[in-house]
């Protein structure tokens, strides 16, 4: 892959390529819409992945293309001030440009050449891969030499206040730092992590349901307004320091929606430390119990479930029965669902999806058998001659 795109962006630039920045996507196994609590989620890096190609300019141009949108360019000055552009995805570049000048740092122009194979829309963070490899870049073809938290970091900083979504720092935590084969413990207050290993037997299944998505759009602020709110009325900093006896004795100062998101992140933040002795010991049965509850709360008291995802788990855990994990994940409203299942046991998930979901609700999705992979790696490439 590399090579061919090597080639391509010679044949844009008219010159090599001399680095390449990659980042992975993601999939949360538990701890959905905790982050912004400052609470624990699970995730693992995928081996879906944005991959940048880039040389130094010699002036101060940032000069984009990408692969996924053949036709399409950017291009801004990063020594005036940096505004949106009329790329959606160019904006992300912009965003990383301005996050990174705001903390005092110089950047120099680079050529670009972006290619992502993370499903996008699908809630897997194509966003916070392209976030992370950018800002890779960024730090070293200007010797900044930030470390991956700091990017991380950064690339939150580039969606919360360039992109306007409140997001948490999940995404772009495990696309810094993954490690292959393993999940990763996030405490989202102090960034600290705890590997996990993924048991060999246990294999990632996500199904993109293809309902269409935009949560830079969607109600996703919202939600982080409401949990802002009701940890306030239970005079606590973050919804993280609330338990659900604190709760219970504030349910009448809290209106019905912000009990019903402070319940779903008390409770949740309860279930990734029970997932992650679960998770560690191949305990099947505890995993269906933990990821089911976390689906039902994410749908009944965060609802940002669709019927489209909602009927995915339903087929899914059906197919499986009592061999197997399910839940969505992702920010919602729409996206993918996550499945934990035995290798022998993919082949009903897929089954029970081509039989199903297209009759159900005329959308076709997309099944994809999945790993844990690396996170961010910036390396020099060796360019093959002309």
């Amino acid at each position: 892959m590399v090579d061919s795109l090597s080639t391509e962006f010679e044949k844009i630039y008219q010159h090599p390529a001399t680095s390449l920045s990659s980042a992975p996507g993601r999939v949360n196994i538990i701890g959905e819409h905790t982050d912004y609590s400052e609470g624990l989620v699970l995730p693992c890096s995928l081996e879906f992945c944005t991959k940048v190609l880039y040389r130094e300019r010699e002036d101060n141009l940032v000069v984009v293309h990408s692969t996924n949108y053949p036709g399409e360019s950017d291009r801004f000055d990063i020594s005036e001030a940096i505004e949106h552009g009329n790329s959606q995805w160019g904006n992300y570049i912009r965003a990383m440009a301005f996050v990174i000048k705001r903390q005092g740092h110089s950047l120099c122009g680079v050529d670009v050449l972006i290619s992502s194979d993370v499903p996008q829309g699908s809630g897997l963070s194509s966003s916070a891969a392209l976030e992370v490899a950018i800002g890779g870049m960024f730090s070293e073809s200007a010797d900044l030499n930030l470390n991956s938290v700091t990017i991380a970091l950064l690339g939150q900083e580039a969606e919360n206040d360039f992109m306007d979504c409140q997001c948490g720092i999940m995404d772009q935590m495990i696309s810094a730092k993954g490690e292959p084969g393993s999940a990763l413990m996030i405490d989202c207050r102090d960034l600290s992590t705890q590997s996990i290993k993924i048991p060999d037997d246990l294999s990632l299944v996500i199904v993109n349901s293809n309902y269409p998505r935009k949560l830079v759009d969607s109600e996703y602020n919202q939600r982080r307004i409401d949990c802002e709110q009701a940890a306030k009325k239970m005079n606590v900093p973050m919804l993280r320091d609330a338990t659900l006896e604190l709760l219970a004795s504030h349910r009448t100062a809290l209106t019905a929606i912000e009990y019903k998101r402070a319940h779903h992140v008390i409770t949740e933040n309860q279930r990734v430390l029970d997932a992650m002795s679960a998770l560690a010991n191949s305990d099947m049965p505890t995993l269906k119990q933990l990821m089911s509850a976390s689906h039902a709360s994410l749908r009944d008291d965060f609802e940002v479930t669709v019927p489209a995802t909602d009927g995915l788990v339903e087929i899914c855990q059906t197919a499986l029965g009592e061999n197997g994990a399910v839940r969505m994940t992702g920010g919602g409203f729409g996206g993918a669902i996550v499945c934990l299942c035995r290798e022998d046991d993919v082949a009903l998930v897929k089954q029970a999806v081509d039989d199903q979901y297209f009759n159900k609700y005329q959308l076709h999705a997309d099944v994809y058998v999945c790993s844990a992979g690396s996170g961010l790696k910036v390396e020099d490439i060796i360019a093959e001659p002309s």
